[in-house]
């Protein structure tokens, strides 16, 4: 291997346009770590908020963006069982997958499914991980009960409706536009709402309300998922696109004893993430490797192209997962 490698920087905190090519020096694998040359890595929104300076990356993670990739692992280091030498995986990263080489803890790596390619692959970690430790883990989301998903043609959305609609729920989602709600039947939503032209609060209320609502919106749906639960409801918070202040009547959530929680992915310990990826490895892994659940695929640009990457995701006309070619 080379002593430096291709990456794409964060040159200052702004726009799409602060991406910019770098050379940087080769990554090296630590104790428990393995190094994966990497042919895709994700693009998600905390790449985002990390390039406009409102994520930080944790104590020791690469300032490099790219929180999920997928390749082929060509160091280990000391301690590590499991990858060896040469096998193909995804892996969630702590950083650094806008790159040609990124190292992670091992234990953070999941096998590429069956028949599925490494650019699919790339899109599982992060989005998989979100999914099933906050509506699972978190949420216990159980067969009959219904579930809200807000933005359920993101790369989140359209994993938890797949995973959901698997297990035996009911799915209801929001998106923005007719061809979106469209893609969120297609996976199996049982409803879905045009939030342009559709209040979800009425039709989830007509329905019983909802058990679980996952939101990565916040603003303005803070009070009105309250309105929207079913009383012992659980409400689990991902992101805040519209912000994480507002005013709301915590009297609702006591005489109706509902549950208010969340959760960020990235300043989790190492060992809370391997357990969320034993879990992933035993309950989804299977699912993926039979193909009963399947990443939805947006675009693909080239490691160069991150800043069209990033514009594509953030004008939100995107259904599913988008991803950077590496190698």
């Amino acid at each position: 291997m080379t002593q430096t490698m291709r990456a794409i920087e964060i040159s200052t905190h702004g726009g799409p346009e602060v991406l910019v090519p770098c050379e940087r020096p080769m990554s090296k694998a630590g104790h428990g770590q393995v190094v994966i040359k990497v042919a895709y890595a994700g693009v998600n929104r905390p790449d985002a908020l990390q390039r406009a300076g409102m994520y930080n990356p944790p104590k020791g993670a690469s300032d490099l963006p790219g929180l999920e990739a997928s390749g082929e692992v060509v160091a280990v280091g000391a301690g590590v069982t499991w990858p060896a030498l040469g096998d193909q995986v995804c892996a969630l990263l702590p950083g650094g997958g806008y790159a040609e080489y990124v190292a992670t803890p091992a234990a953070h790596c999941l096998p590429v499914p069956k028949g599925m390619g490494l650019k699919e692959a790339a899109c599982l970690p992060e989005t998989f991980y979100t999914v099933y430790s906050n509506v699972f883990q978190r949420g216990g989301l159980q067969a009959g009960e219904r579930f809200l998903i807000h933005g359920g043609s993101s790369g989140i959305g359209t994993t938890a409706i797949q995973l959901a609609k698997h297990f035996g729920a009911r799915v209801f989602v929001t998106a923005g536009s007719d061809e979106k709600c469209q893609a969120c039947l297609d996976l199996g939503a049982e409803r879905a709402i045009n939030y342009r032209d559709e209040d979800f609060v009425e039709i989830l209320r007509a329905e019983g309300g909802a058990d679980l609502i996952l939101d990565m919106v916040g603003g303005s749906y803070l009070p009105r998922n309250v309105k929207s639960l079913a009383d012992d409801g659980r409400l689990v918070q991902i992101a805040f696109l519209q912000g994480p202040k507002v005013e709301l009547n915590f009297a609702q959530v006591m005489t109706r004893r509902l549950t208010i929680t969340g959760s960020t992915l990235r300043p989790q310990s190492d060992l809370a993430k391997a357990r969320i990826a034993e879990a992933l490895r035993d309950k989804v892994w299977p699912l993926l490797d039979v193909g009963k659940v399947a990443p939805v695929m947006d675009s693909e640009f080239a490691l160069e192209q991150a800043s069209e990457a990033h514009a594509r995701m953030e004008s939100s006309g995107h259904i599913g997962k988008i991803v950077l070619k590496v190698s």
